[in-house]
């Protein structure tokens, strides 16, 4: 499931935590991808490990943090208030990206899974063995990199994977027969009672250290790649 397409507010506040590093906007991003969360509650395991898609080691450095794990770590803290009966464990480390990947933009599908052939591995399949995952990530495109990484997790033994992202592209690829897709998004749903709309990057100018982050650029997503 996905909040809602990338585009416009949407595209906007990704980029200004993705790229500006505006890590307030997480909190709001954050509890939006807890409402698609929310939405699996009725059929979800009681109890799921939260696992953010992982950057690889350069990438981590390059960019400081893992804008998965930010949107990961506030949908939880908004689901424990909410729903406090789901164990949701929120597990870094446990998934690894172990090597490095050519951008995804402009590449192909198939051009996409190949890059992402072999990218994901879990160091520790005890860690995951019969557990239920809930996998987290900030866009959804063509499914490349959650196919990737929730093979890896099945492959170590995980019981299922649920998929929950906060934006969903319009280039989705068909998947193979036999496979199961869901895709609501949750903002065009006029039942969910949440209508506000995302806050202006311009107005969280004040990072929580007091020090500006915004810089009033947002790149175009044509330029920035998917992860």
């Amino acid at each position: 499931m996905a909040y809602g397409p990338y585009r416009e507010g949407m595209r906007s506040a990704i980029h200004a935590l993705k790229y500006d590093k505006l890590h307030p906007i997480a909190r709001e991003l954050g509890r939006r991808l807890a409402l698609v969360i929310a939405g699996f509650a009725s059929d979800a395991p009681s109890e799921m490990l939260v696992i953010p898609v992982p950057l690889d080691r350069a990438k981590y450095r390059e960019r400081g943090f893992n804008q998965a794990h930010a949107l990961a770590a506030r949908a939880v803290e908004s689901l424990r208030k909410t729903h406090p009966q789901w164990r949701l464990t929120l597990s870094s480390g446990v998934l690894v990206r172990q090597r490095p990947t050519k951008s995804q933009a402009g590449l192909t599908t198939r051009q996409r899974r190949l890059n992402l052939r072999g990218a994901f591995a879990v160091p520790n399949p005890d860690a995951v063995n019969q557990q239920h995952i809930l996998l987290i990530d900030d866009i959804f495109t063509t499914g490349a990199t959650v196919r990737a990484a929730s093979q890896a997790l099945r492959r170590a033994g995980a019981a299922s994977v649920w998929v929950a992202t906060l934006a969903r592209a319009n280039r989705i690829a068909p998947h193979p027969t036999g496979s199961r897709i869901l895709f609501e998004d949750v903002d065009e749903n006029p039942n969910r009672g949440d209508d506000a709309p995302l806050p202006n990057p311009a107005s969280l100018a004040e990072s929580t250290s007091g020090r500006t982050s915004y810089r009033g650029t947002i790149p175009s997503s044509h330029d920035q790649p998917s992860f």
